[in-house]
């Protein structure tokens, strides 16, 4: 169990009861969003920022296209 919470087995057993509510990105500003981001291991952090990094390469693509059809 405490492999499974990465928690070791005293903060199991003497926990004190509070437990740690979900994080919604959509109700913090910007830099409280990038502040959590930078909380994550670096993995994790990776990942974001390939998925952003996507996202950010479709819209520019999709803005190209959507600029040059346009003018077809």
């Amino acid at each position: 169990m405490a492999q499974l919470f990465d928690m070791n087995t005293d903060q199991i057993i003497n926990h004190d009861g509070s437990i740690p509510k979900e994080v919604i990105l959509e109700d913090k500003t910007e830099l409280e969003q990038i502040r959590l981001i930078q909380q994550l291991e670096d993995e994790d952090k990776q990942t974001i920022f390939r998925l952003v990094e996507k996202m950010l390469t479709n819209k520019k693509f999709k803005d190209f296209f959507a600029k040059n059809a346009a003018t077809l």
